[in-house]
């Protein structure tokens, strides 16, 4: 969700140049961008408060920046703003809204609103550093001639994932008219989508076999995606195309729906008080019964494919 902030921060303030220090596997997630140099780290290499001291050092000695942008506030990054605020670095650290999202969250919170969305939150860290940024809150189409539909139907958590049972009608339903692609990760979860692959024609499995820069590719010429809440959706976002995406722990309340897509895109059990009971999904159910994804009827999926 970084990733169009840093686009039009870039755009807007022509002369800014951006180090972005991550792990090294989001790599081709920033290439397309100019300015932006990407340094990629694996943490393993700088534990703790030495390892973060050591980072700190590399980082001054190789870029030298003007200012600091924490956009994680974690553990690890806020040794890192206390090393650079004592070196005298500007530093501006993101505001998750924290109790904001524990209110939201609360079961017996029956008064639920939007937050700011998280993409505002990103933005908000350079505005303290004195940049001028508006977001455009619009995803850019890469291609203009789009076929298939590509359906990613795992999360990391069960609370966002609808069950498989359901994921694998939809599939059948959507194979009947369209060329379906199906995007996952991890040995279970392609061994799944294979079997499904082979069950369902029209039908195809990419879990496993792209690249994250062919998966970029490939989503970009779909007409469309079908996602849980999961990082398909944001994927599908940075390359402009459409994702219909289903929620049932979590809520867009949250601040978490894909940069530019539709809340009208969105699949929900609106009627469920005890929704959202998780940011991320990784609570276990209040109810005991998952009301939130077993309660989605497959033709509510259907009337959004279909339109």
């Amino acid at each position: 969700m970084i990733v169009p902030v840093l686009r039009e921060l870039l755009e807007q303030n022509p002369t800014v140049e951006i180090v972005f220090v991550s792990r090294k596997n989001f790599a081709d997630l920033f290439k397309e961008i100019p300015r932006i140099i990407f340094k990629g780290v694996d943490l393993d290499d700088y534990k703790g408060f030495f390892g973060m001291r050591r980072l700190s050092k590399e980082l001054r000695t190789q870029f030298n920046p003007d200012y600091v942008a924490d956009l994680h506030n974690v553990i690890r990054t806020k040794i890192l703003d206390r090393i650079f605020t004592r070196k005298g670095f500007d530093v501006a650290v993101i505001d998750k809204g924290k109790e904001e999202k524990e209110h939201l969250t609360d079961v017996w919170n029956l008064d639920k609103a939007p937050l700011k969305h998280t993409t505002e939150r990103y933005a908000d860290v350079f505005r303290e550093l004195g940049f001028s940024l508006t977001l455009s809150h619009k995803y850019r189409p890469e291609r203009v001639e789009k076929s298939g539909i590509g359906f990613a139907p795992f999360a990391q958590h069960e609370g966002k994932m609808l069950p498989l049972d359901k994921s694998f009608e939809i599939a059948k339903k959507v194979a009947e008219t369209k060329k379906i692609y199906f995007f996952g990760g991890g040995k279970n979860e392609v061994d799944i989508l294979e079997k499904w692959a082979s069950q369902i024609p029209n039908s195809e499995n990419l879990a496993g076999n792209l690249t994250l820069t062919e998966e970029l590719k490939k989503i970009s010429s779909l007409e469309m995606m079908v996602s849980m809440d999961s990082a398909n959706m944001h994927l599908a976002s940075l390359v402009g195309t459409r994702c219909i995406s289903i929620w049932g722990s979590t809520h867009p309340f949250a601040g978490f729906l894909g940069y530019g897509q539709n809340e009208n895109d969105v699949v929900q059990v609106k009627d469920l008080t005890c929704r959202p009971c998780s940011v991320f999904g990784d609570k276990p159910c209040y109810r005991g019964d998952w009301a939130c994804l077993e309660e989605i009827n497959l033709q509510q999926i259907m009337d959004k494919i279909n339109a």
